[in-house]
């Protein structure tokens, strides 16, 4: 299942430079745990999963820009 940014913004991994990521890749995940934060317009937008189980893959490292509707993570139900 891909997690998809519901906004444009800036795509961070983590709360804060020099904190871990929220999420990596081989964690699981429950429904409503927070995967990461979107930037936009000066407020901080946290995006949760909409399903429990094992993030595959990250498809956006951190500080990019993203688009609405793009895919943020992989994640495989379970």
């Amino acid at each position: 299942m891909e997690v998809k940014a519901p906004i444009v913004g800036t795509f961070y991994a983590a709360p804060s430079p020099d904190a871990p990521p929220f999420v990596k890749e081989g964690d699981r995940v429950q429904k409503g745990q927070v995967l990461c934060i979107i930037e936009a317009m000066k407020l901080m937008n946290e995006i949760e999963s909409e399903v429990s189980g094992t993030v595959k893959q990250l498809l956006v490292r951190n500080g990019e820009p993203v688009e609405y509707g793009q895919a943020l993570f992989l994640i495989d139900p379970a």
